[in-house]
Order: structure tokens, then C-alpha cells, then sequence
């Protein structure tokens, strides 16, 4: 345990102290929004620490039918749980806004809205361009979100259903094994086991794909072979593709049950408005006066000093890599104070216009879990805050695209 949590802290969360020889700090703020955007931060400041924050902790499933839909799951990695398994997102939702390809599942959180009987279940799902250089794109893309529909690389869609519906028994779950849905699902991809089936194989009639270069991927990895021997058993009818799952797991982030814990247990050592001086002071004991002027123009910088909070906060629960809250006052917690919106800069639903309200962040810490590797052009975020309609309308359509800000790394925001 002690080895992963040193690997997981070299990917982003680092403590100042790490290295012996240099203090390390960002020094290239991404392009700054809107001057409000300060201003709200600043604001905001307060506020977080007075609202319960729960954190999401990953663990491996103890067995793989702990996360089907029926039951609810909170998740990370491989395929979704729908909860909706009929109606899935199609059209252009599905797909990545910049290089046309089919998005992949990053996580879902279950989330009910005990006011909100239209929501009793209620599950927010949130899916990505595997792609970095879509994913910067798609950090300009939502400073226009107020001029139009921007392209995006990173979608989350919030799904509810009421007590009693179609899909689920109004009854608690037993949990015994004997829980069960109550109609089977859309056909789905073969490939990536995510979208929906909507292209048939047109030799065998049977394998499903949401696009074409999913078709060509199954075919080429293996389905040519399933194919000929469908189409030439006399069984033909009774021929079965394996499940779907086997397939997509190559082709998936690795999966995981998201587990919750509270930030309020986890003690601080130092009071946030001390962030950026107690870490620096941490190796270096009381300063002498180089130090002091050093700390002075550290401090004085906005994203310095927003840096050292963000890592103190993360220092507290280093294998956060979800952060959740719901109250009204609930702020992100921000990387850095450049590159995150002021209040004008979220939109409205799109559904209802009734207003967006901050529900949670994907943290930087999901990367090391998914194995990928801290390369020039590898996926990486300082973190993506995702909005919800405050009021969780209930529409005709049964996946609503909320609202996600992306905030890049300096480093990052200059590979373009």
C-alpha cells in the first residue's frame, strides 16, 4: 500500500517538500478567464469549509455482479450501468465533438434526490475522449458555451426514474442474490459494450456496433473468424457471440466500485489560511529572511497560493479521486485560481433554464488507477467539476447532458 500511495502521489499531488534539492510550483497559468472568476473564488474561499465534502475511494469489486444496474452501483472504469437500459444516449451525444470517435465511460455516481420524486433513483454518468489533444481542445471549447452548443471531448449525462417504473421493483433491495431487473437492456456495441447496437453485422445478423470503426476493430480482433462459423453452422439460430464485456475489457479503463468516505474525517495539519506558508515551512523550519521574501512572493501569487491549498486538501485523503456535495453553497475545490469560471460562465439547464448548482469533481488521482502513464501526450486534468440543473427537471428525454468545466495543468494547456 505504502508503494502505490508513493506512485500515486508522483503523478500530480505532491507535497512541496518532496524534493530535497528544489521547490517546485506552477509558473504557467492556463489562458485566465473572465476577471469575475478571481473574484468568485475568492469568495468561495469560506464557504468550502463549511459544507461536508464526500470523497469517492476506489476498490476492487469483491465479486463483478456487485456493480450491475439493478443494484444501483456507484463505479469507475470498464462498461456503465444504465440506469435507464433502454433509452440510451444516441446520436451525436455518443461521440467525441472533435475527432468524431465514440466516447469511453469514465464513472457513475448514484445520487437520489430525496426531494424529488421524479429522481428517487437517480445516477450521473460521465464519459471522455480518450484523446489529450480533444481534451485540450475542449478546455477553449467552454469558455463559448454561453455563445452556442460547443464541441466537447468530456459529457456527463444525468439519468432519474421515479419509485415505481419500468426497469426496477419499487421494493428495497434484499441484497441476497435474489434481486433482478425487470426487462433486459437495449442491445449494446460488441466492442465497447457502452453504446448502443444500433449497426448489425450484415453476414451473421447478430454482432451490434454503435459505429463503424468499432465494426472494424471487432472484425479485425476476432469476429471474422465468429462470423464465418455463425454463418456456416446449421445452428445459425442458436449460434451465440460471447458476452458482451469479454471484449470491451481490453478496450476499458480498468473497473472499480467507488466507495465513500468523509473529508471531515481526516485530520489537517495546518489551517487552510496557513496553506502555502506551513508547507513550505514544513522542511525548512522558521524561515530566515531570504526565506521570508521568498514566502511573501509566493503568497502573493493567486495560483501559487491556490495550488499549495488544493494540495494541502488532497494531501488529507491522497487516494481521493472523486469529490462530492450537493449543498448550495458547495464550491470545487480549484487547482488553480486562473482557469476556473465565475458564476456567468455556467449555463443554464438546458432543459428547464432553471439554474446549474456545482455536484462534484473528478480529481487527477482516477489517472494513476487507470494506468495511464504521465507522458507528453497522455490524458491528464488538474481536475473536471460537473454542474447539474439544481432542480433535476424531469424531461421526456432520459439522459440530460449536464455541464462539465475541464481545468488543465499549466504544462498541459501549452501542448497545443
Amino acid at each position: 500500500m505504502e508503494s502505490s500511495a508513493k506512485k500515486l502521489s508522483s503523478l500530480r499531488i505532491t507535497s512541496l517538500d518532496d524534493d530535497d534539492d528544489e521547490t517546485e510550483v506552477p509558473h504557467q497559468p492556463p489562458p485566465a478567464g473572465p476577471s469575475a472568476a478571481a473574484a468568485d473564488y475568492e469568495d468561495a474561499d469560506d464557504e468550502d469549509e463549511e459544507v461536508e465534502v464526500t470523497l469517492g475511494v476506489l476498490s476492487k469489486p469483491k465479486h463483478p455482479g456487485l456493480l450491475l444496474r439493478h443494484l444501483f452501483p456507484s463505479k469507475a472504469g470498464g462498461i456503465p450501468a444504465w440506469l435507464d437500459p433502454v433509452n440510451l444516449p444516441s446520436g451525436k451525444s455518443s461521440f467525441c465533438g472533435f475527432c468524431g470517435e465514440p466516447l469511453q465511460f469514465v464513472l457513475q455516481i448514484y445520487a437520489p434526490d430525496e426531494d424529488n420524486v421524479a429522481a428517487f433513483h437517480r445516477t450521473l454518468f460521465v464519459f471522455m475522449c480518450p484523446s489529450m489533444a480533444c481534451l485540450l481542445r475542449d478546455q477553449h471549447e467552454q469558455w463559448k458555451h454561453k455563445h452556442g452548443n460547443p464541441c466537447r471531448s468530456v459529457k456527463v449525462f444525468r439519468c432519474q426514474l421515479p419509485r415505481t417504473n419500468a426497469f426496477y421493483s419499487p421494493q428495497p433491495l434484499k441484497h441476497d442474490g435474489s434481486d433482478k431487473p425487470l426487462c433486459p437492456g437495449a442491445p449494446v456495441c460488441h466492442w465497447c459494450g457502452t453504446w448502443k447496437g444500433d449497426k448489425i453485422c450484415s453476414s451473421c445478423k447478430k454482432a451490434r456496433y454503435c459505429s463503424e470503426k468499432h465494426q472494424a476493430l471487432h472484425w479485425r480482433t476476432g469476429h471474422k473468424n465468429d462470423c464465418l462459423q455463425i454463418i456456416s453452422s446449421s445452428a445459425a439460430s442458436n449460434s451465440v457471440l460471447p458476452a458482451v464485456g469479454k471484449v470491451p475489457a481490453s478496450t476499458s479503463w480498468p473497473e472499480f466500485e467507488i466507495e465513500i468516505d468523509y473529508e471531515g474525517t481526516f485530520d489537517s495539519d495546518s489551517d487552510d489560511e496557513n496553506n502555502s506558508k506551513s508547507l513550505v515551512m514544513q522542511r525548512h523550519g522558521k524561515p530566515d529572511a531570504m526565506m521570508q521574501s521568498w514566502m511573501d512572493q509566493f503568497e502573493a501569487d493567486a495560483d501559487n497560493k491556490c495550488w499549495a491549498s488544493f494540495q494541502e486538501r488532497i494531501s488529507r485523503a491522497p487516494h481521493q479521486v472523486l469529490r462530492y456535495c450537493r449543498e448550495p453553497n458547495a464550491k470545487p475545490l480549484w487547482a488553480l485560481s486562473s482557469g476556473c469560471p465565475s458564476n456567468a460562465d455556467i449555463p443554464s439547464c438546458s432543459y428547464c433554464r432553471g439554474p446549474l448548482c456545482y455536484e462534484f469533481q473528478v480529481m487527477p488521482q482516477l489517472l494513476y488507477f487507470f494506468g495511464v502513464r504521465n507522458q507528453p501526450d497522455s490524458l491528464d486534468w488538474a481536475t473536471i467539476a460537473v454542474y447539474t440543473c439544481q432542480g433535476s427537471c424531469d424531461q421526456s428525454v432520459s439522459y440530460k447532458e449536464e455541464f462539465a468545466w475541464v481545468q488543465l495543468y499549466p504544462i498541459t494547456t501549452t501542448r497545443q
